[in-house]
């Protein structure tokens, strides 16, 4: 098999990747890394010496493709017969990969930084990052109060990221109630079959998640 992507199945950011993968249904072959397991770092500090996932190999074309948003890009001409996750007109992918960086940078960033808090057991004084994940919700509920999906009216990398962003910032901080366009933007994102098979496949990992307990009872 040409593609092999490194990853954990309760990876965040891994999700994101996954995502692409199912919607292009594109065919690879999966190799989870326990980043607590010396050789499985070692293998994957061999391929990328940050020793982080995800990471796409493609062994056909002998590239080590790094960092979320750059493998989806890198898949977009592997299904050539699919919509593609970045629109081929110039502007409409500029707004892809605004949203992007939106869902990454303001929800899926600060939520991960809760969570290795609670992790390092330090305590900090996160409410900064929450404030930052609520700032988003309301952007985001601006957003798509007139569009099906983040940057339009296509499925496009920038829900491939918003699917993993919300769905654990949403352990950590509910959606607002009164944020209604966010709520069904939200209800969209995990009816799509390629969000559910790659929490399907999350679930047995579930347990390990610190906030394991605010993880809606529909996904367990």
């Amino acid at each position: 098999m040409s593609l092999t992507l490194y990853y954990h199945p309760l990876a965040s950011y891994c999700h994101k990747v996954l995502v692409a993968l199912y919607e292009h249904d594109i065919a690879f072959e999966p190799r989870t890394i326990d980043l607590g397991a010396e050789a499985d770092r070692a293998e994957l500090g061999a391929l990328w010496p940050f020793c982080k996932f995800p990471l796409l190999r493609d062994h056909e074309r002998q590239r080590t493709v790094p960092e979320s948003s750059i493998i989806i890009e890198y898949l977009d001409p592997f299904a050539a017969a699919r919509p593609p996750l970045i629109p081929r007109d110039a502007n409409d992918a500029l707004q892809v990969r605004l949203w992007d960086r939106i869902m990454d940078s303001y929800v899926h960033e600060p939520m991960q930084d809760i969570v290795l808090d609670h992790l390092r057991g330090t305590q900090g004084d996160v409410s900064g990052l929450r404030a930052t994940i609520q700032t988003a919700y309301g952007l985001i509920d601006t957003q798509v109060a007139t569009r099906s999906w983040a940057a339009g009216d296509t499925f496009s990398m920038a829900d491939c990221a918003a699917a993993p962003a919300l769905f654990y910032a949403h352990t950590l901080a509910p959606l607002p109630a009164e944020l209604v366009h966010l709520r069904a933007y939200f209800d969209r994102l995990m009816d799509r079959p390629s969000v559910q098979r790659v929490l399907a496949e999350a679930k047995p990992y579930f347990p390990m998640y610190p906030f394991y307990s605010a993880i809606p009872a529909r996904f367990l």
